[in-house]
């Protein structure tokens, strides 16, 4: 299992969200980043490196789907580290 890790823009992500009181889409995104802790290659997250960019630190960021097939369907970018066994939650964000 991960530890989790929030980048200050993940956190204002999930604020915004919760603001908004969408109930359905923070069900799904808490799926989503529980998946990510437990295997962050479950398939159903459908995870793949993000090829646009990577970290100020060189590493690799990769987006994970809370949803698909969905209008503004919502991903989830991180990175591995900083430590073993951490994951960095990047954004939160719908799809680019």
């Amino acid at each position: 299992m991960y530890e989790i890790k929030y980048s200050r823009e993940a956190v204002e992500n999930l604020r915004d969200l919760k603001k908004s009181g969408n109930v359905l889409k923070l069900k799904k995104i808490k799926s989503a980043l529980d998946k990510i802790q437990q295997d962050p290659r479950h398939p159903g997250l459908h995870t793949h490196k993000y090829q646009s960019f990577s970290t100020y630190d060189g590493e690799d960021v990769f987006q994970s789907y809370v949803e698909n097939r969905t209008s503004g369907a919502f991903r989830i970018f991180w990175h591995y580290g900083k430590g073993k066994d951490v994951i960095t939650i990047i954004a939160i964000t719908p799809h680019p």
